[in-house]
């Protein structure tokens, strides 16, 4: 995998075509390296997405839920509608960075 460290979060890219294996070594990594960070999830090279594999990140975003931090997931493959409200996928990098910016501003202020 593939991590790039910004000052308000991370953003993992998938580099294996087996995501069960991703999601193994993720949740390896932030227990430990990435713990308490906000994390975007680069999912754009996953065409093969759907709500069922999603479902697979649940135990990852409750982590990042407790300890007060952003999970954001970014595939354009996948329809949005489909998508369970506890999870956060967007189409772009960029969306995704404006959605970890907001909840930042939004936990400063308490709500």
């Amino acid at each position: 995998m593939k991590i790039e460290h910004s000052e308000n979060f991370v953003i993992v890219k998938k580099d294996t075509n087996q995501l069960e294996n991703f999601i193994i070594s993720l949740e390896t990594k932030i227990n430990n390296q990435l713990r308490d960070k906000n994390m975007i999830i680069d999912l754009l090279d996953f065409s093969e997405l759907t709500s069922d594999l999603l479902k697979l990140f649940l135990k990852l975003i409750v982590i990042c839920q407790k300890s007060n931090n952003s999970f954001v997931i970014v595939n354009n493959h996948i329809n949005l509608n489909e998508v369970s409200d506890e999870m956060m996928v967007v189409p772009t990098i960029q969306e995704a960075k404006d959605i970890v910016e907001m909840e930042i501003i939004e936990r400063e202020l308490g709500m």
